[in-house]
């Protein structure tokens, strides 16, 4: 028995199979320009050249152009390989290579060579080493005050999963800001960051300020949080003191990571922004291109006023400075 197949005719009409899905847009306001300029490929020269690495690249910060042309720019020490599996984090997940011990001086020469007035330090999560890279990061900002004594720094610190011994490791170096992400709400957390936990890095902003330093840290909207919960989130952290306070829309960096919920508008951004300097927080960034450092460059005369203002507040104040 003779078996016909079935003839597919080349001009087969829209019914010969099933379009594919339509793809979701981002909203007019959440398109940026692809990087280039001058700044922009002379930084990432010299980050190339030095053996750095920049949570702006790791990221995939959608920002990156517009930083680097300023050049403003957020190095990640401890290596590029997160030991964490966050599911809204496009950085590389997995064993990390050894710790280089001449990565501190190779910051501090690029920093130096910038003549920036304020810079961004993050690093990945290193729960391999006893104590998560504290004493690397404690390296770090020596090597960078010496070699830039006028430039304040930023940290953003991983949680040291609650060890408030390595918390004190990078206090006593003196960051002129200590940043910790929350990154969403209570009630989200767990889902949104996997090995971390919400009380945890609370704890770690309540220890830095009663430590005495500026506190900073940010949220992510559209994972599906009521706004309700951020404002809540948002009470929590003025009664603790903070100092400023990033919020940005969540966007998906991969299909494996967790999709976007919704796109929240402009107009609730600002809406938070006014609950929050209401409230108490001292500085407020929010809108739907928020990341954790944007803009951060321009807060360098803030913190010089809060410092004085406030006489020991922000350990970096203690540093004596020329001019």
């Amino acid at each position: 028995m003779t078996v016909r197949l079935p003839i597919v005719r080349s001009d087969a009409g829209p019914e010969a199979e099933p379009a594919p899905a339509p793809r979701r847009r981002h909203p007019d306001w959440l398109r940026v320009p692809m990087p280039g300029g001058d700044g922009y490929q002379a930084l990432r020269r010299m980050v190339k050249e030095l053996g750095l690495h920049t949570v702006c690249q790791s990221a995939s910060c959608p920002n990156i152009g517009e930083c680097w042309n300023h050049r403003a720019l957020t190095i990640m020490i401890l290596g590029d390989i997160c030991t964490r599996s966050c599911r809204f984090c496009d950085v590389a997940t997995g064993r990390p290579l050894p710790v280089d011990h001449g990565e501190p001086a190779r910051v501090a020469t690029m920093l130096a060579a910038l003549e920036l007035n304020h810079t961004v330090i993050t690093s990945v999560d290193r729960d391999d080493l006893p104590d998560g890279g504290a004493q690397i990061w404690a390296e770090t900002l020596h090597a960078c005050h010496a070699a830039a004594p006028e430039m304040t720094i930023e940290v953003l610190v991983p949680d040291f999963k609650g060890a408030l011994n390595d918390v004190d490791t990078v206090l006593d170096a003196g960051p002129d800001v200590f940043a910790h992400n929350l990154e969403t709400v209570p009630r989200l957390s767990r889902e949104v960051r996997v090995q971390a936990r919400y009380d945890r890095s609370f704890a770690v902003l309540r220890r830095a300020r009663e430590r005495g330093a500026l506190v900073k840290t940010g949220l992510m909207l559209g994972l599906g949080e009521e706004l309700a919960e951020v404002r809540e989130v948002i009470d929590q952290l003025a009664a603790l003191g903070l100092t400023i306070l990033t919020l940005g829309q969540y966007l998906q960096p991969s299909k494996k990571h967790l999709p976007v919920h919704r796109y929240v508008h402009p107009d609730e951004f600002a809406e938070l922004k006014r609950h929050a300097l209401a409230a108490g927080v001292v500085h407020v960034e929010s809108g739907p291109l928020v990341r954790s450092s944007y803009h951060a460059e321009g807060q360098a005369e803030l913190i010089h006023r809060l410092q004085a203002g406030a006489g020991k507040v922000g350990f970096a104040s203690l540093r004596p400075r020329t001019g």
